[in-house]
């Protein structure tokens, strides 16, 4: 496990949001079904859905680039600072100082660029769901009408209009999907499901984020890609690194060894390469 990652997903255990509900296992119908499966077993089987969107998309982009260690306190001091029950956060943080936001999200890295895009996300958020008759309307709604929007929307309508939004990537858009619409069939894929999907042989080795977030959406039922995706995070904190994979120390070091196709893995020499590398070689 890197130095820099949190011993446990946020999104996942007890605390961590969502709720429990059980998956009727029965036969797996694809590998990939197959692994998630076992990775609700070895951790949990959620359903995800109800976080605020304008909120879940803050702490989203908060989370960029950096682990929950880091974007965690820094989503703290920011509801601490411009949040509360009877606070509109999108129109608290449409007029904030960017200097000011900047210096409270300081601790989940590039503070700068995330602070200018947080402010512009806010007003782009007011200007297109919260009302247009009239400024004191919009202040009123905030950004209820974009809560509306993400929860009962089609999912590839809000997916599209997420994704225009600058500062907002395929990954942000899928878990504003998740975690506030509750939305089945989203697989959001950051770097650990990216790297363990094309270890696995899940998807081509070569397969970037989009082609990987495709191929499980594809192979793993609707109701389990939720969970599937706080889990592999977990797995890859946890087994599958980026820096030593557990399968080096022995099969029976991985629970999920079985449904591996170790691509890029070399148990003998103990030495290991992306996935895309062997590819590139052949």
């Amino acid at each position: 496990m890197n130095d820099d990652e949190p011993a446990r997903n946020i999104s996942g255990g007890p605390g961590g949001g969502g709720e429990h509900v059980p998956s009727e296992r029965g036969a797996p119908e694809t590998r990939a079904e197959a692994v998630v499966d076992e990775l609700g077993e070895l951790y949990w089987q959620k359903a995800y859905g109800g976080q605020n969107a304008f909120e879940c998309l803050v702490r989203t982009i908060l989370s960029q680039n950096t682990s929950d260690t880091a974007s965690q306190p820094a989503y703290d001091s920011l509801m601490a600072r411009y949040g509360g029950p009877e606070v509109d956060l999108a129109n608290a943080l449409a007029t904030a100082d960017q200097d000011e936001l900047a210096e409270t999200i300081a601790s989940a890295g590039l503070y700068n660029q995330k602070s200018e895009t947080i402010i512009r996300l806010a007003n782009r958020v007011l200007k297109a769901y919260g009302g247009e008759e009239d400024a004191e309307t919009t202040a009123a709604l905030g950004a209820d009408g974009f809560d509306e929007f993400v929860n009962s929307a089609n999912p590839n309508e809000v997916r599209e209009a997420l994704l225009e939004m600058n500062g907002v990537g395929p990954k942000t858009a899928d878990c504003v999907l998740l975690f506030s619409g509750g939305r089945g069939g989203v697989f959001p894929v950051d770097t650990h499901v990216h790297r363990i999907a094309r270890r696995m042989g899940l998807a081509p080795p070569d397969a970037d984020h989009e082609e990987v977030r495709e191929a499980l959406e594809a192979a793993v039922p609707s109701d389990k890609c939720g969970f599937g995706h706080t889990a592999m995070i977990q797995f890859g904190r946890e087994y599958c690194t980026a820096r030593k994979p557990a399968c080096l120390e022995g099969p029976e070091a991985c629970p999920l060894v079985e449904h591996c196709d170790q691509v890029g893995i070399d148990e003998l020499s103990g030495e290991f390469v992306d996935p895309a590398e062997v590819v590139a070689e052949d």
